[in-house]
């Protein structure tokens, strides 16, 4: 699949890539990617959460009355759950929302999402480009020259560049990575990919 090439002021260089078929151009395994961007939610989890139970709780253990002849239910220490203040029953506990997905089935979703992004439209070759210090207004205006910016766009280098990422990091819904980190979630919930022309190599690479 040929595509392309822009400069960042957004005009066609006259060149063109050949974006590999073995990852842009193949039929999206869907139920892949659902698993994939579900491991990745999931893992991002802190799974933190904890409330105290009847045995946990700070409070008198005397029984409130007699068992019976009083007329009323049966009460316990202070601490049952039924009472104002007291333990929660079957309150959630610490735990890992780890989901294991083998490599393969990570790979394929990774290529199946950029092919589904390729057949789209949403995929925009720009020349590997840097700046000296951080400008976000410089990077917003490539954004805009490569008319991305409204589109919730990610941008793929080809090795992490901090300049650049302190450049991208305050634009809203914009993002940015290097190739080798890209995963399924980012490449789904980018509108537009903005690939830099020496990440394209490296996503071969991880997709392989």
């Amino acid at each position: 699949m040929k595509i392309s090439v822009y400069n960042i002021k957004g005009e066609a260089t006259g060149r063109t890539v050949e974006l590999p078929e073995d990852v842009f151009g193949i039929e999206p395994h869907e139920h892949s990617v659902w698993l994939d961007v579900k491991r990745y939610l999931a893992a991002q989890r802190q799974g933190t959460h904890k409330s105290k139970e009847r045995s946990e709780m700070s409070g008198s253990t005397r029984k409130l009355h007699k068992q019976k002849g009083t007329g009323g239910s049966r009460k316990g220490d202070i601490n049952n759950p039924l009472y104002r203040g007291g333990g929660r029953v079957f309150g959630p506990r610490p735990r890992k929302y780890v989901i294991e997905v083998n490599a393969k089935v990570r790979r394929l979703a990774r290529r199946s999402a950029l092919s589904a992004k390729a057949k789209s439209g949403g995929i925009v070759v720009v020349e590997d480009f840097s700046f000296e210090t951080p400008k976000t207004q410089q990077f917003k205006e490539i954004l805009a020259a490569l008319k991305v910016a409204d589109k919730k766009p990610l941008t793929v280098l080809g090795s992490y560049d901090k300049t650049l990422y302190l450049s991208c990091r305050n634009i809203p819904k914009a993002g940015i990575a290097p190739a080798q980190e890209l995963n399924t979630y980012q490449i789904m919930n980018a509108g537009a990919l903005v690939i830099a022309e020496s990440a394209i190599a490296k996503i071969q690479e991880s997709c392989a």
